[in-house]
């Protein structure tokens, strides 16, 4: 927790506020306002429906059908508690679906990486056999040069004086030579030209097997495309089924909760019925204003985070240079249209100078972002994910400089209109939040669990990741302290702060900044 902070109903908040912008954007703070209102639950959620209240008649006449329902109540409760235990299982099922479709994308974005490394080096080898080929085109014709006028000329001292005027660094003869030449040594010069060919035909072996490594390369480039779409393909397929069931354990569910409800009313009595709806009034009466509050509480947390990220420039500018050196996260073809003969990219001619001998490398944008380290390091990634609340859930979304366009899975994304709908998925959001201080994150949660330092959960501290799944593939949030945490959780819903789950939660928590 930072030194100038206090907490307010679990929520981290720092002092120092003005007016609250959206981070690059002229959002007015009504706007703001209204998105963090979104990711407030509303009021009273946690209370269920009154109870009837019976009249003194039905009281008396309920009496004699309580001891029959109790068995029928307790099978009832039952099966409520398995159908959402299935319920639950098939959601975690398909957020690991989800994630591994953001894997296969990393996956093949690194892929072309090495295709283009491999490009670059034919590039090279190509231009180092030129070279050697011209070198040896000049170095046999001015051996036939010298035979030719030696033959014609003689061996005499004006001829020898011709050969030897030329003093330029390219020459293959210097004087000495020559004269060894003349003097009836040509084998040696013989030999050296042969040599020379020699390095020629190794240069272009190492050309063909460049050349071969940037078919394999791009072999295997295609193949991490064709892993990503199979992957989204099986994500589409298991969320059709899951969704199929899922609505009919919902539908059995809520049988199974209108007979509990009716159980209970004639186990517990009509005179206990009045009883439970007065305890609820109560009930519901202390949840409001809780939830008022804690409401209150994040609304006010929440602008006077998108204050200080739109007052703080540097973090702005360290995403935005992070996000340039990165391909898009979302992109499986290859655009034709990143290539072009502007300054950001190689061309190089063969020695004809004809067009058709032009390649284009596509050079990787490079970044030399500096880290920023430290408590208010922590606190900037806090704001940075606090300032996001009310911005919608869209799966596949979010990069280092904000919310983006979703992605299509065929299925519950595809339903809530993710992939036209502007937002973050839960890695997404972490991706955002700690680009402000120099770090990049792969828009994967299982690739974020081994991104930084692992700490036994019991040791969480305020900034750490938390992470759900096998190896964290599930889902990741932000821990704030107090029991609470940031998070995109799923299609439908927006970026929040809820209470740590810890069913599911991963053992370690993954820290990046360690030095505070």
């Amino acid at each position: 927790m930072g030194q100038n902070g206090v907490s307010r109903n679990g929520i981290h908040i720092r002092a120092g506020v003005v007016s609250p912008l959206r981070i690059g954007r002229a959002l007015s703070s009504v706007a703001i306002t209204i998105g963090i209102a979104l990711a407030v639950p509303a009021v009273g959620t946690g209370v269920p429906a009154p109870p009837p209240n019976p009249t003194d008649g039905e009281l008396a006449q309920a009496v004699t059908s309580v001891s029959a329902q109790i068995v029928r109540v307790g099978e009832l409760v039952n099966q409520v508690a398995s159908t959402s235990q299935e319920l639950s299982r098939l959601d975690d099922a398909v957020a690991a679906k989800r994630e591994q479709v953001n894997k296969s994308l990393v996956d093949l974005q690194n892929a072309r990486d090495v295709a283009d490394a491999a490009a670059a080096a034919v590039l090279a080898s190509r231009q180092a056999l030129d070279l050697a080929g011209a070198q040896i085109r000049d170095a046999q014709a001015k051996f036939d040069n010298a035979a030719r006028r030696a033959y014609t000329d003689g061996n005499t001292t004006a001829s020898l004086a011709a050969l030897v005027t030329s003093n330029t660094p390219d020459d293959v003869f210097d004087r000495t030579q020559v004269l060894d030449l003349l003097s009836r040594r040509h084998n040696a010069v013989i030999e050296r030209l042969q040599r020379a060919r020699t390095e020629e035909a190794n240069k272009d072996s190492a050309a063909r097997k460049a050349e071969s490594d940037a078919v394999d390369a791009a072999q295997a480039a295609q193949d991490r495309k064709g892993e990503a779409e199979q992957a989204v393909a099986a994500a589409r397929a298991d969320a059709d089924a899951q969704a199929a069931r899922k609505a009919e354990l919902e539908k059995q569910r809520e049988g199974a909760e209108t007979e509990l409800a009716a159980a209970k009313s004639a186990a517990v009595g009509l005179a206990g019925q009045r009883a439970a709806y007065e305890s609820w009034d109560a009930q519901r009466r202390a949840e409001e204003a809780a939830a008022q509050a804690a409401a209150e509480a994040a609304r006010q947390a929440a602008v006077e985070a998108a204050a200080r990220v739109a007052a703080d420039q540097a973090a702005t500018q360290r995403a935005a240079a992070l996000a340039a050196a990165q391909r898009p996260h979302t992109a499986i073809e290859d655009d034709s249209s990143d290539y072009s003969d502007s300054s950001e990219y190689a061309d190089s001619s063969d020695t004809s100078g004809s067009d058709s001998g032009r390649t284009r490398q596509r050079k990787k944008p490079q970044s030399s972002v500096a880290v920023v380290s430290g408590s208010e390091a922590v606190e900037t990634v806090i704001d940075r994910a606090m300032s996001q609340m009310g911005v919608s859930y869209s799966w596949g979304g979010g990069n280092e400089n904000g919310p983006t366009l979703g992605i299509r899975d065929g299925g519950v994304a595809d339903s809530y209109g993710d992939y036209k709908r502007t937002g973050f998925d839960c890695s997404g959001l972490m991706v955002y939040a700690f680009a402000g201080v120099g770090i990049s994150l792969p828009h994967y949660s299982g690739y974020q669990y081994t991104a930084g330092s692992q700490y036994p959960v019991d040791e969480m501290r305020r900034g750490d990741m938390l992470f759900w799944g096998s190896g964290g593939s599930e889902h990741v949030a932000l821990y704030l302290g107090n029991g609470q945490m940031l998070e995109a959780p799923q299609s439908g819903d927006v970026v929040k702060v809820s209470p740590v789950r810890w069913g599911g939660l991963m053992p370690y928590v993954v820290r990046m900044i360690d030095d505070w």
